[in-house]
């Protein structure tokens, strides 16, 4: 499902000039080279490959309800959200950004969608 959604909205994960990524779960997700690289990945499969609980291993802690509160929000009450998040890089750093979530459906099943811009 996670690809079949990724084809369908292809041209805006690479034109987009912001980081995108698409989360269903911890093992569904897809994101585009922007924010892999964001997140200092070499690319996005091998973002897409993180095993790990996806807000324990990415989030910074003090990020962490937030961003979980917008999800569930996107999900139960399908609504769009723009929150602060700080996530953490693969190098061990972190990055400030703001995400704009919004909730998405494919197939019968809901997605949330992100835009992720860094804080300058």
């Amino acid at each position: 499902m996670v690809n079949g959604l990724y084809r369908q909205l292809r041209q805006i994960f690479i034109s987009s000039e912001q980081a995108i990524y698409l989360y269903l779960d911890d093992a569904h997700k897809v994101c585009n080279k922007k924010f892999a690289s964001l997140l200092g990945y070499g690319s996005p499969s091998e973002w897409t490959k993180i095993e790990k609980s996806f807000p324990e291993t990415l989030v910074d802690r003090k990020s962490r309800q937030t961003l979980v509160s917008a999800y569930q929000d996107a999900m139960e009450k399908m609504v769009g959200s723009t929150v602060d998040v700080t996530w953490k890089k693969k190098s061990g750093g972190t990055v400030d950004t703001t995400v704009i979530l919004v909730p998405i459906s494919y197939q019968g099943h809901l997605f949330a969608l992100h835009f992720v811009s860094e804080k300058k």
